[in-house]
């Protein structure tokens, strides 16, 4: 439908590498459907045929911030589909890119959407420290499951309740063990070091985005919550004012 002057829902079918973009009326009569590869000036593009401030969609998949950030910049109002909601009307037996776009476009027109809070370029930020930091400590947890795995190959006994304190590194500093399982303690206990040289620095981070936030004060006062916690609290709640739209649990960006 060319020169179509109203407004327009679009649907975003988005993925690592292309996407499928429908725009449609708000009847739902489909005027386009393009695949375009990931890219901010391509989606641009396709949405200057989209009208004044159109009302678009995409789901909270990997990589979404690149996609709402460019469609923001360009004056459309984003909604974040959220993965868990959506599964919820998948009653198609046919489903494809193009299928899926378009009910996303569906869903928004018709008032339907399970929405996810877009959270803004601050409080994303402030996640990817949050979430690192986490992943860091993950990976050095496994470091030590790993040590405690091979001790037990060997049969050492560990008496002492901290294996990585002052006693238990004694007792790994002072092991007798053949050279392939000495090897990779080792291996282990340096991967340990650098990932809390790793942990500290991002620890660092934290404090020094939030020092000033009330809410990452506020929220320790409450007993049991320290700043690590705290920081969590602050990153992944976001904007406590926010309005909840469903209770689903936040998707990961």
């Amino acid at each position: 439908m060319e020169g179509y002057a109203g407004q327009q829902f679009v649907g975003i079918d988005l993925h690592r590498r292309r996407s499928v973009i429908v725009r449609t009326t708000a009847g739902g009569e489909v005027l386009e459907t393009v695949r375009i590869v990931n890219d901010a000036d391509r989606l641009a593009a396709v949405m200057a045929r989209a009208g004044e401030a159109p009302e678009v969609v995409l789901e909270a998949t990997y990589g979404w911030y690149w996609a709402v950030d460019a469609l923001q910049a360009g004056d459309a109002r984003v909604h974040l589909a959220h993965p868990l909601g959506v599964k919820a009307f998948a009653y198609r037996r046919v489903k494809n890119d193009v299928r899926d776009a378009a009910d996303l476009a569906d869903l928004l027109r018709m008032g339907r959407l399970p929405e996810a809070w877009i959270a803004p370029p601050a409080t994303r930020e402030l996640r990817e420290l949050v979430r690192h930091r986490a992943k860091l400590v993950g990976l050095r947890a496994h470091c030590k499951a790993e040590i405690h795995a091979v001790l037990a190959k060997r049969g050492v006994q560990v008496a002492m309740s901290d294996l990585f304190g002052i006693a238990g590194t004694a007792l790994l500093d002072g092991l007798d063990l053949p050279a392939a399982y000495a090897a990779r303690i080792a291996s282990l206990r340096r991967v340990m070091e650098l990932l809390d040289f790793e942990i500290d620095i991002f620890a660092r981070l934290l404090r020094a985005r939030l020092t000033a936030d009330a809410g990452y004060a506020a929220v320790q006062t409450i007993p049991g919550i320290g700043p690590t916690l705290a920081a969590v609290f602050v990153a992944e709640i976001g904007d406590i004012t926010r309005r909840v739209l469903l209770a689903l649990p936040e998707p990961v960006g």
